[in-house]
């Protein structure tokens, strides 16, 4: 087994226990656990000090894994996330599948399929939605890279995935788009 599969499988097997996992992402270095586990949301959340009603978003493998978090997605998204050339993030209104605390006040989500190679495997494999925020102390910069992330951040993640850690790349966080009130989808941050 090549070191890139024994990274996805221990990253898999600390999800399956509820850990809070710190991971590269098709963005910037990312805390993540299972969407779909309370405790463990609720650990990222005291890992970052990020306060109730501030939630994160959720990545998928894809448009079915979307749907399962959504209860009201356009016709035209499936289309648009196939032709979209950088991660975007669409808020839309959350199913009851989603766990509370990456719900916001107004009962959205924010969901994003994943394109990353190492991140789809994992929430592929997983099965469930990969809780996603930037690897920072809420109300800190975020960082640039591996190198840049607080040593209390790295130190307090149960799991810190061993891949691209050197990656010198700076990528901005994603696209955000929103589903507005009639229906229409509409850019929030470009």
């Amino acid at each position: 087994m090549n070191r890139f599969q024994q990274e996805v499988d221990a990253t898999v097997d600390a999800l399956l226990l509820q850990q809070v996992i710190l991971y590269p992402t098709d963005t910037v270095w990312g805390l993540g656990c299972d969407a779909e586990a309370p405790p463990a949301v609720q650990a990222l959340y005291k890992l970052k000090g990020r306060p109730e009603g501030q939630p994160s978003i959720i990545l998928v493998a894809d448009f079915a894994m979307l749907q399962r978090y959504a209860t009201q997605v356009p016709d035209e998204l499936e289309g648009l996330i196939d032709e979209q050339a950088r991660p975007t993030t669409y808020i839309l209104p959350a199913s009851r599948a989603v766990a509370p605390g990456l719900v916001a006040p107004d009962g959205t989500v924010g969901l994003r399929v994943v394109k990353d190679e190492f991140c789809f495997k994992v929430v592929r494999r997983l099965g469930h939605g990969l809780v996603s925020t930037s690897a920072n102390k809420a109300g800190e910069p975020t960082p640039g890279g591996y190198a840049d992330i607080d040593p209390a951040i790295v130190h307090g993640a149960d799991h810190v995935v061993n891949w691209r850690q050197d990656d010198a790349t700076r990528v901005a966080p994603s696209r955000i788009v929103r589903l507005g009130a009639g229906g229409q989808l509409e850019v929030v941050r470009e």
